[in-house]
């Protein structure tokens, strides 16, 4: 066999992460958040990108507007007196005070919205009108700065008498103060201490009640009615009766004041669903979006400019706005084709309710508007639509199949739905087994084994037949 070197040519076609094509995929993977801030930062960096905002546009073309019907206006203004007829209506109950004229500050939404008080802010008031020397106030203070974001004292009393060196009897006197305060249950120790207090504000006599939030918390978790009955010698009913008051106690005593852990995320829907006279119309939200333009100033100072380096400088900055430009729309047009397509194959979703989810995958979404399953995820990723029957993550609508004896599959997600309706329709005293609920499902039509019906009922975090009965 003849062994050697030889040069062949070949010809192969690769595909090359240029930097706008990387700036293009960055750009369809971004929420709208997202997208406002990357565009926020292209704006600082970039001279030749400029925001037009509509809004002033609208209001230069209505004064423009005015100038021109001004002698219509002050012809119409001749024949009825105003200041006449609107000073019969001059009643303070109903007066309009504008602000300063000099000023241009317009309303947002959150000057209409009150702003919430933290939860050691509001013990503060209060123990500012409950205590009477600097020494109570100031053992006061150490134990609110003390509280964790549930509300519960951390640190022992012991710690406290030591720190500041007082007597423990007295710390423990404005410990007993502060659990008085509003929320009932803040200042506790430990969870059973919490809702004791809580008992003893709604004025529960029972000492059973004391006794079974104190020491039984592990036993109600897993319904062991019958355990704390036979221990107490009290009778099944009445156990039931107790742990149903303290089922509705309040574990977390900080729940609704903010708290310095809190990072609230509010979600801005990136497509919108309307339906209209029995038609679905699709809206992508790029409202908040300023309007981009490439300024004229820098593209004549590029043909008048003899510098080299100047003149690349800005036809690098010149290509990079217009491929950014083109790269939005590009996105735009993508989430709304994503969003079409997605309302065709979910149709009855939109009409019926989550029962009729059907299957669907990536692959399916990508074939029907001809391009890669990598941008269907991208497009979809993050992003939610705001529908007639809610809010959803673009994702929620690909759910995998589960076999169905009549015609196609059915999505998981309408087989939760149905579990669920089934564990709502049972009797709680005789709760349905994982196994039953499968063979009425197998009766609908769905097969599904018991091991699946165990699985999506953890998923949506429904307890076993034994903790759901009800004695």
């Amino acid at each position: 066999m003849k062994m050697g070197f030889e040069l062949n040519l070949s010809q192969t076609q690769k595909l090359i992460m240029t930097p706008e094509l990387r700036q293009a995929i960055q750009i369809l993977q971004f929420n709208n958040v997202e997208l406002m801030e990357y565009v926020d930062k292209q704006l600082e960096v970039n001279p030749f990108l400029e925001s037009v905002d509509n809004k002033n546009q609208e209001s230069v073309s209505d004064d423009e507007r005015s100038n021109d019907n001004s002698y219509e206006k002050d012809e119409f203004n001749d024949e009825i007196d105003w200041k006449e007829i609107t000073e019969k209506y001059d009643d303070l109950s109903y007066k309009y005070y504008e602000k300063n004229s000099d000023s241009d500050e317009k309303q947002s939404f959150e000057s209409y919205t009150s702003k919430k008080m933290s939860l050691k802010d509001h013990l503060m008031v209060q123990l500012g009108v409950s205590v009477k020397t600097n020494k109570e106030k100031r053992t006061g203070e150490f134990i609110i700065e003390s509280l964790d974001s549930k509300g519960y004292l951390e640190c022992s009393l012991q710690d406290i008498s030591l720190l500041l060196n007082e007597d423990i009897v007295e710390v423990e006197r404005i410990l007993r103060l502060i659990q008085t305060f509003d929320p009932v249950g803040v200042g506790a120790r430990n969870l059973g201490e919490c809702l004791m207090i809580q008992l003893k504000e709604k004025g529960i006599q029972d000492k059973n009640a004391y006794i079974i939030a104190e020491n039984y918390l592990e036993d109600i978790a897993t319904n062991k009615i019958q355990k704390i009955a036979k221990e107490l010698k009290i009778s099944v009913n009445r156990v039931q009766g107790i742990c149903d008051i303290i089922k509705m106690l309040e574990p977390k005593p900080s729940r609704g004041f903010i708290v310095d852990s809190d990072n609230i995320r509010y979600i801005v829907p990136d497509v919108t669903i309307e339906e209209i006279n029995g038609e679905y119309i699709i809206i992508v939200n790029d409202n908040n979006l300023p309007t981009l333009t490439i300024s004229n100033y820098y593209k004549d100072l590029i043909n008048n400019l003899n510098d080299k380096e100047a003149n690349k400088f800005l036809s690098d900055k010149l290509n990079s706005s217009i491929w950014l430009i083109k790269s939005i729309e590009q996105r735009r047009m993508t989430l709304y084709k994503v969003t079409e397509s997605i309302l065709k194959f979910q149709r009855k979703f939109f009409d019926e309710g989550k029962t009729a989810l059907k299957p669907l995958v990536l692959k399916d979404v990508a074939d029907d508007i001809g391009v890669h399953e990598s941008t269907v995820s991208r497009a979809t990723n993050g992003k939610y639509v705001q529908t007639p029957r809610g809010l959803f993550e673009l994702k929620y609508f690909f759910a995998s199949s589960v076999g169905e004896n009549y015609g196609e599959g059915i999505s998981s997600t309408s087989v939760k739905t149905q579990i669920q309706k089934i564990i709502n329709e049972e009797n709680p005293q005789k709760p349905l087994s994982d196994q039953k609920i499968a063979e009425m499902l197998g009766d609908g039509g769905v097969n599904i084994s018991r091991r699946t019906v165990a699985k999506y009922r953890d998923e949506m975090r429904i307890p076993s037949s034994s903790m759901r009965r009800r004695y």
